[in-house]
């Protein structure tokens, strides 16, 4: 059956891949949402498979969100390795031509339109695979610097979607011309938060400043233990909603309850923040988290002024090498190694409340570096190339 007549979109069949973080998976849910939603206002609705592995979160993710969701067998090649994951690249190395095979078996008979991927190392069998059979291929990078499997895949999509101005130059030199600046999708939900809500959910106080922390859906350690030093004495200027993750919950309820009670009321501590977290962004006069691709897409689309501190061990080292990125450009101050300790944090966090000037600019230039409007770019690349595919034959 074919998927267009008269000329007309009727239906478009998309293979979707990416996974095995967040930071991979999310930005394709939020496209699959964007394109549903933009078909569904002609009456049509896209043929969608996620291809990913088995026990990743994309599987989950799928499901979750009824996708249709197939499994392949897929390996990591690690960039550093120690002895014991020599080991494990010399296993995977095997496993990944099964799961180009599979992937090729699943293209063959899918028969998409387009193939989107998100990065990860799922998403090279089937960026090969669409390439084997001259499907078009659209590649997406979150992290300013590629990671390896997008830096593989680079030489053979057809088109390469980045967040980043800045990561073209980390491309190979005849790939350039066939990428294009979209930036990262960001789920709606944090581009529509109500202030309002944020500070009622918790109780806060509208004529305190609010600033926002947190380390991830996990929490972090490190943000954790700087806060510790740094909380009495931030407290006495703001009122802080502190996202610590469950294994860091207990400690951080005792180290509230050491707080004199006038203090203590201007902090919140949970262990993960559910639906009000857009809520809580919108009323944020400054946000203090990690500098991972997902949540600098949301803090620089709503322009929030903002302290990040990087995580030290992150592939590639994509972490530090954003929030450096969006320092020299004022649109982040920048923890990190010597700087990342609670009397910094305190004297950063303590500056831009008592400089709302100062917070402004950087709201203003986190603003020129965020693109609220990424999902409907990615869409719109998904869309030409499909319907160039069909001009095609």
């Amino acid at each position: 059956m074919s998927l267009y007549s008269t000329g007309r979109l009727h239906s478009l069949r998309m293979i979707v891949t990416g996974g095995g973080t967040g930071g991979h998976t999310y930005p394709a849910l939020t496209t699959v949402h964007t394109l549903q939603a933009r078909l569904a206002e002609s009456g049509d609705a896209p043929e969608l498979l996620w291809v990913g592995v088995a026990d990743g979160l994309e599987a989950k993710i799928a499901v979750r969100n009824n996708i249709p969701f197939r499994a392949v067998t897929t390996g990591k090649l690690r960039r550093s390795p120690n002895p014991k994951e020599l080991a494990r690249n010399f296993v995977d190395a095997f496993r990944i031509p099964l799961g180009i095979l599979q992937a090729a078996m699943t293209v063959a008979r899918t028969r998409p339109a387009v193939v989107l991927s998100t990065g990860g190392f799922v998403s090279v069998p089937i960026g090969l695979a669409a390439a084997l059979f001259r499907v078009p291929y659209l590649m997406h990078e979150q992290t300013l610097s590629l990671g390896l499997a997008n830096r593989i895949l680079a030489r053979v999509a057809t088109r390469i979607l980045l967040s980043h101005e800045a990561s073209l130059e980390h491309l190979p030199p005849k790939a350039r011309a066939r990428a294009v600046v979209t930036g990262n999708p960001v789920r709606p939900a944090v581009l529509s938060g109500d202030p309002a809500k944020g500070l009622a959910a918790y109780g806060l106080d509208p004529s305190v400043p609010l600033v926002l922390i947190t380390g991830g859906a996990s929490g972090a350690q490190q943000i954790n233990r700087m806060l510790t030093g740094a909380l009495p004495g931030l407290l006495q200027h703001c009122q802080i909603v502190h996202q610590c993750g469950n294994l860091s919950l207990s400690e951080m309820q005792e180290v509230a309850r050491g707080l004199p009670p006038q203090l203590a009321q201007r902090y919140r501590v949970v262990d993960f923040i559910h639906d009000e977290l857009p809520d809580l962004l919108a009323a944020a006069a400054v946000v203090v988290a990690r500098s991972g691709a997902g949540t600098v897409a949301e803090l620089t689309a709503l322009g929030k002024a903002c302290i990040l501190i990087p995580y030290p061990v992150s592939a590639g080292d994509e972490q530090r090498i954003t929030a450096r990125h969006l320092s020299a450009s004022g649109a982040a101050v920048m923890l990190d190694g010597d700087t990342a300790t609670p009397e910094r944090l305190h004297a950063s966090v303590s500056e831009l409340l008592l400089d709302p000037q100062r917070r402004a600019g950087m709201a203003q230039a986190a603003a020129a570096q965020g693109r609220p409007d990424a999902a409907d770019r990615v869409v719109t690349e998904i869309l030409t190339a499909a319907a160039g595919r069909t001009s095609r034959g």
